[in-house]
């Protein structure tokens, strides 16, 4: 054998000297095998480093894969790499693997995936939608058995399982906060796509914390951005305003980056902000960043909790699992407006 091929299992055959039906009969322990056989060719395999193709194997019978696929819309967000470790934690513990892949939020993109997960027959699809996705060609796939679970986002054109954050909640609670401290001119920098789910969740909780405390919605105090440079692009433009914001909500973990370095960079410690989502080494910053925190790795195990139901046989009506936000209190969204802005 080249020692720059894979071995097959035709190599492990030929080292110990019988066929390779034989030899896929002991792997499989689907026929039979002597005792000393089998010892031979366990012992072949070990030594020439076989690993047999269990995707092959499971075409051929007709058998879902061991593999829980999942796609996400991005691969260096932390919040989808806590998501995928609660999955991974739960569904590991069941002889599961996780497989993931990236949609970069594209709808063409997230339909290749899920079509190179489905041709595996994995046995549990996972999927935080993309803006525009239609997932009504999954149908044929789940009413034949296969778990589909949709994360963070709720799909389209699918009824199944989802879940997800109390998004409208936690931004109410994180805006009233501010209020709470006396801020009356509050600005919003949500995520792009406007069509987000998240997005239009969380607006909807800022403005309805507004609304109960009888502050007008000012259209100019809302923005977006989908990235860390842009989401200090619109810091900016909200501070140039004639009347600026005193505070502001930062709509995730990522544009929340962008508001404290566009503060830091403009020596902007009078503006208050609270975040949506937690971000890494939140308290080293200067003041320590006020946040909605989601808990991403109980949105992951609560997922996997779902699937190996339904691979368990719960055939029971769909349900979305909603995971609670919690304010987390540091010190950027605790100070008050200074005295020219109180109302």
């Amino acid at each position: 054998m080249a020692a720059n091929r894979r071995p097959t299992l035709a190599d492990v055959a030929r080292e110990v000297g019988v066929s390779a039906k034989t030899v896929s009969r002991v792997l499989n322990e689907d026929g039979p095998a002597s005792a000393q056989t089998r010892e031979q060719v366990l012992a072949a395999v070990a030594r020439l480093g076989f690993q047999p193709n269990l995707m092959a194997r499971n075409i051929r019978v007709g058998g879902p894969d061991t593999t829980v696929g999942l796609v996400i819309p991005d691969l260096a967000n932390p919040f989808f790499g806590a998501v995928a470790r609660g999955i991974e934690d739960t569904v590991g513990d069941h002889g599961l693997t996780l497989l993931m892949g990236s949609s970069a939020d594209d709808p063409a993109r997230e339909r290749a995936l899920t079509d190179k997960f489905l041709a595996r027959r994995i046995s549990v699809l996972m999927v935080v939608p993309s803006v525009g996705a239609d997932h009504s060609h999954l149908k044929p796939h789940r009413t034949a058995g296969l778990p589909v679970v949709f994360l963070d986002r709720p799909g389209v054109g699918l009824a199944t399982d989802s879940v997800v954050s109390t998004n409208r909640t936690g931004a109410h609670d994180g805006v009233a906060h501010l209020i709470a401290h006396g801020h009356r001119r509050i600005g919003f920098v949500g995520d792009l796509p406007t069509r987000l789910y998240t997005r239009r969740e969380r607006l909807a909780g800022y403005r309805e914390a507004l609304r109960e405390a009888g502050l007008a919605h000012d259209r100019s105090l809302v923005t977006n951005a989908h990235d860390q440079h842009g989401a200090s692009a619109a810091t900016s433009q909200l501070l140039a305003l004639a009347d600026p914001p005193t505070a502001l909500f930062a709509g995730n973990n990522i544009v929340a980056l962008g508001i404290v370095t566009e503060l830091a960079r403009s020596h902007r410690k009078d503006v208050a902000v609270v975040a949506f989502d937690d971000v890494a080494l939140a308290e080293a910053l200067e003041p320590a960043l006020t946040v909605v925190a989601q808990n991403p790795e109980e949105i992951g195990r609560a997922a996997a909790a779902i699937a190996l139901a339904r691979l368990d046989g719960d055939r029971s009506r769909t349900r979305t699992v909603t995971i609670p936000t919690q304010l987390i209190s540091r010190g950027s969204g605790e100070h008050a407006p200074a005295a020219q802005h109180e109302a």
